[in-house]
C-alpha cells in the first residue's frame, strides 16, 4: 500500500485538526521514484524511517514495508508517519 492509499483508506474525520494531513490528502501524486517508507520496532516503540522527500507528491507514491512482527492499525500507522 501507498501513503496516498492509506491516507484514503482512513476515516478523515479523525484527521481534520491535522494541516499536514489535509494538505497531502490535497496533493496530487508525483509518479518516478520508487522509494519505500519502513516501519518497525525498535526499543518498544514504531519508527519510520525512509520519508525524507523532494517533493509532497513524491512521498505519496512511497511503498510502505511494515515489520512483519508488528502488529499495527491503519490509524496507527499514519499517525506514526505523519509525526515525522
Amino acid at each position: 500500500m501507498t501513503l496516498r492509499e492509506l491516507i484514503n483508506s482512513v476515516d478523515s474525520e479523525q484527521y481534520i485538526d491535522s494541516a499536514l494531513y489535509q494538505k497531502l490528502r490535497e496533493t496530487k501524486p508525483e509518479y518516478g521514484a520508487n522509494r519505500r517508507i519502513q516501519v518497525k520496532l525498535v526499543n518498544g516503540k514504531v519508527t519510520i524511517t525512509n520519508v525524507h522527500v523532494g517533493s509532497l507528491g513524491d512521498i505519496l507514491t512511497y511503498q510502505i514495508d511494515v515489520a512483519p512482527d508488528l502488529q499495527v492499525t491503519k490509524m496507527h500507522l499514519l499517525d506514526e508517519i505523519l509525526r515525522y
